[in-house]
């Protein structure tokens, strides 16, 4: 049951309080007040389940500390050993984010983004302190309209890992309804385009240099279509 309108910072910030809502959005025309709703979400601590280009994930504002450990607990891992990646709208993140990207780095991103794939990178100083005890972070740009327009009008990028998949079960990390079940006491807002993938992003590891490329899982991203032959 969806909750009647209100102040969404309550909605995102007193989980045991009321029921969370997910909201149907149509990937080709999202209704700008849905849109709106998620975005103040993003910028009240919330937590979100959303839809990429490959599977759906849990995503949060990356500067919001408290948010990026809701995700890290409802994934069940460590903070300081997880693995979310920087979700944005472009690539214009990385002159901020990241160190040491070579032309041939940025263009092999280029060629591959917006798209299913990760790219790890040298992070800099200048990503947000309570990433600063990780050397790197990956870089996503979904082909995608939902993240892109919430990544454009929260003005940060999203904080972001992919929804756990159970091999037996994989409708309920595709399934948006079914996702909502099952996590709608952990998650303020469940983001419904309809039945996502399941296959998850390819993740290239650039962060020793466009000569020591590594590939670290392949995934829905072709490596051939980006002129990556090992």
């Amino acid at each position: 049951m969806t909750p009647p309108a209100g102040s969404l910072m309550d909605h995102c910030t007193h989980l045991t309080v009321f029921t969370n809502m997910i909201l149907k959005i149509h990937p080709d025309n999202p209704q700008g007040r849905h849109i709106d709703r998620v975005v103040e979400c993003l910028r009240d601590g919330g937590v979100i389940i959303y839809p990429t280009d490959t599977v759906y994930g849990l995503g949060c504002d990356i500067n919001n500390k408290k948010a990026v450990e809701r995700i890290c607990r409802i994934k069940g891992i460590d903070p300081k050993k997880s693995h979310l990646s920087c979700v944005c709208e472009d690539l214009a993140i990385i002159g901020t984010y990241a160190n040491h990207v070579t032309t041939p780095m940025y263009k092999l991103m280029k060629a591959a983004l917006p798209g299913p794939y990760t790219f790890i990178l040298e992070a800099s100083k200048m990503i947000p302190k309570h990433f600063q005890h990780k050397k790197t972070f990956g870089i996503r740009v979904a082909d995608h309209s939902i993240p892109k327009i919430l990544c454009e009008q929260l003005g940060n990028p999203i904080a972001s890992i992919s929804l756990p998949m159970d091999e037996n079960q994989p409708e309920f990390s595709n399934d948006p309804e079914l996702i909502y079940q099952r996590y709608m006491k952990e998650v303020d807002i469940v983001v419904d385009c309809g039945v996502g993938g399941i296959a998850a992003s390819t993740v290239i590891d650039l962060s020793n240099g466009e000569q020591d490329i590594e590939v670290i899982r392949e995934g829905k991203g072709s490596l051939e279509e980006i002129g990556l032959v090992f």
